[in-house]
């Protein structure tokens, strides 16, 4: 039987993460929350209360009260996911077990794995050792691809191309997808919260590491923000030498996509309302005041193509050339309609600019 080291690196387990069965995150239900290694369960050893419990023990009456409660609860609740979540696993069953820093908690789960007899190793320093192995990658991981940047003003169709590409085969990063949000002052999804800022960038760096370096990756024209989030400075580096293909759609027919993906709005107008709040600087009591009484109105049509010629396209327009200068030269795909025949064919069309 092959032994496994007890304790290893996560530099050394890599690109072989899938040589574990499974991969045990140890750590609190609020830590796993916020992050964690892709494919990780959460079997916590001490879950919010108690951590926050022995933390505040830890601090007023000392390391050695604090250990002895904290022993407790952990060999309590290690048997507990024995019992539940382990029982059935067969003896060759190899988990990689992981804390904050590999310390107490991982360590006293390994230990009784392994003493089970199962080939448990621990994560040599943890999700902070792992956090800064990610950073550390994504400082130069894009640098070895070759992207290729979907452009087009708002409505334009350009996720919609991405997922098109995407299910055609093509490698897609789809950055408004990883961070749940739409990109812009509106793109805020109201029944999906954005990931943490950690957690959006372990979900890239986990793209990315999968894809092909030989192969073209297509990617929206991002700004340095989504939302809440940002975007690695090293990724958005890369993405702004890179060659564009602007997508063109006819206004009308832009209107018509975007009243499509933000139907929540339209069903609720206060909703918008507020959000439309977050322009008043830009563009005046006045013009929110005539936004905000065309939503209330349900006057959605005249809103939305408002919004684009006045808010969304000329920020593009200032944006784009600035930011994105290989867009003078980029390749034009004009999408005939809103149907899947439509993006089917610029998806093509987009896939043979690339390989002439």
């Amino acid at each position: 039987m092959k032994k496994y080291p007890a304790l290893l690196r996560f530099a050394d387990l890599l690109p072989g993460l899938e040589q574990f069965d499974t991969i045990i995150d140890v750590r609190s239900p609020a830590e796993f929350a916020l992050d964690h290694i892709p494919g990780a369960i959460n079997c916590p050893v001490l879950d919010d209360k108690e951590r926050h419990r022995i933390g505040t023990l830890y601090k007023q009456t000392g390391a050695f009260e604090a250990k002895k409660l904290g022993s407790a609860l952990v060999a309590r609740n290690i048997a507990h996911h024995i019992e539940t979540a382990f029982i059935d696993k067969p003896q060759g069953w190899k988990p990689l077990i992981y804390c904050w820093r590999g310390g107490n908690r991982s360590g006293a789960m390994t230990l009784i794995l392994a003493r089970i007899g199962w080939p448990a190793v621990q994560l040599d320093g943890g999700y902070k050792e792992y956090r800064r192995h990610v950073n550390a990658d994504l400082t130069e991981l894009p640098s070895h691809f070759q992207f290729h940047v979907i452009c087009g003003p708002t409505g334009s169709g350009k996720s919609r191309l991405l997922q098109t590409l995407a299910t055609a085969g093509e490698q897609v990063l789809d950055l408004e997808k990883l961070a749940a949000h739409r990109g812009s002052v509106l793109g805020h999804l109201p029944t999906e919260q954005q990931p943490s800022q950690k957690k959006f960038e372990t979900d890239i760096w986990q793209t990315l590491r999968r894809f092909d370096r030989q192969k073209v990756i297509y990617i929206e024209s991002e700004s340095k923000k989504i939302g809440n989030l940002r975007v690695p400075d090293s990724l958005i580096e890369n993405m702004r030498k890179s060659a564009c293909i602007s997508l063109e759609l006819k206004h009308d027919k832009r209107i018509q996509l975007l009243m499509q993906d933000y139907q929540h709005f339209l069903n609720d107008p206060d909703l918008l309302s507020s959000q439309l709040s977050c322009l008043l600087q830009l563009h005046g009591r006045e013009k929110i005041a005539r936004w905000h009484k065309l939503a209330a109105d349900g006057e959605m049509e005249v809103l939305v193509g408002e919004l684009l010629e006045e808010h969304y396209d000329p920020a593009y327009g200032r944006s784009i050339e600035r930011n994105f200068r290989r867009v003078k030269d980029a390749r034009i795909v004009r999408l005939a309609d809103l149907s899947m025949e439509a993006f089917r064919a610029a998806a093509g069309d987009v896939v043979g600019f690339v390989r002439i």
